[in-house]
C-alpha cells in the first residue's frame, strides 16, 4: 500500500507503540508529525525518518490546537498518547484517577475534536486503546475506566461522520513489549518479589499465545485500517490480543 500525499499525525510517537507507528507509516510514504512531552525522544523517532514533531502535551486544550495548526491538515490521526498507572481502588486517590482520565480519555477527546474540524476530506481517525477498553482488570479501574471511555467515544464519533468518507475506530492490544510495559513489570516485582521475567510472564501469561504483543502489530492493524477495502470498517474495537478477548 502506498500513502503518499497523506499526512499522518501521531500522539505520544516518542516510544513504544507510537514510534513504531511513526516508522511504519512513514516507510508506506506518509508525511507524518508526531508529537509527545519530551524533545529527545521526538527527536531520535523522527530524525532518521525526516518526519516532524512538535511537543504537546494532550491533556491540555491550547497545547493541542497549537500542535494541529503547526502540523497543517492532516488526513489519519492516531490518538496513541497514553499512560498507565496500578492501585487497588480503595487506595487510589482523586489525583491518580484524575491523571489516568486526563492522558486516557480527555486527551483522545481532544486529539479527535480537533482532527474532525481540519480533515480535508478523506479521513481515518485511530486511537490506541487497549483490551481494558473491552474487559475489566483488576489494579487498573481509573485505566480500564478510561479505555472504555475512549471506546465510547469512538463508536460515538463513527457514527457521527458514517456519511463522509472518514472512519474512526480503536485498536486495542493486550499487554505490549513496551516500555509501559516494563513500568507494569517493574511495578509487580517491588511489590510481589518476582523477577522481571517472572514477572513478564506473569502479563504474558494473560494472552492465550503466552506472548507480549509487539508494537509493529499494532501499527500494521493501523496501516490495514487506512487501505483500500477497510471503508466499511467504522465504529469498530479490534482487539490484538490473542484471543483474550
Amino acid at each position: 500500500m502506498t500513502l503518499t500525499g497523506k499526512r499522518a499525525f501521531i500522539t505520544g510517537g516518542g516510544t513504544g507503540v507510537g514510534a513504531a507507528l511513526a516508522r511504519s507509516f512513514a516507510a508506506a510514504g506518509a508525511e507524518v508529525v508526531i508529537c509527545g512531552r519530551s524533545e529527545a525522544p521526538l527527536r531520535a523517532v523522527a530524525e532518521p525518518l525526516g518526519a516532524r514533531w512538535v511537543l504537546c502535551d494532550v491533556t491540555q486544550e491550547a497545547e493541542v490546537k497549537r500542535a494541529f495548526a503547526e502540523a497543517g491538515p492532516c488526513d489519519i490521526v492516531i490518538a496513541n498518547a497514553g499512560s498507565s498507572d496500578s492501585a487497588p481502588l480503595h487506595r487510589t486517590t482523586l489525583e491518580q484517577w484524575n491523571a489516568m482520565l486526563a492522558v486516557n480519555l480527555t486527551g483522545v477527546f481532544l486529539t479527535f475534536r480537533e482532527a474532525i474540524q481540519q480533515l480535508p476530506g478523506w479521513g481515518r481517525l485511530i486511537a490506541v486503546a487497549s483490551t481494558a477498553g473491552l474487559k475489566g482488570y483488576g489494579y487498573v479501574a481509573p485505566y480500564a475506566a478510561a479505555k472504555h471511555g475512549t471506546v465510547g467515544l469512538v463508536r460515538s464519533l463513527a457514527l457521527e461522520v458514517a456519511t463522509r468518507p472518514v472512519t474512526v475506530n480503536a485498536l486495542c492490544p493486550g499487554f505490549l513489549d513496551t516500555e509501559m510495559t516494563e513500568r507494569s513489570v517493574a511495578n509487580i516485582s517491588a511489590k510481589t518479589g518476582k523477577s522481571a521475567e517472572e514477572a513478564k510472564a506473569v502479563l504474558a501469561a494473560m494472552n492465550p499465545q503466552k506472548r507480549l504483543i509487539q508494537p509493529q502489530e499494532v501499527a500494521a492493524a493501523a496501516l490495514w485500517l487506512c487501505a483500500d477495502g477497510s471503508e466499511g470498517i467504522n465504529g469498530q474495537a479490534l482487539a490484538i490480543a490473542g484471543g483474550e478477548v
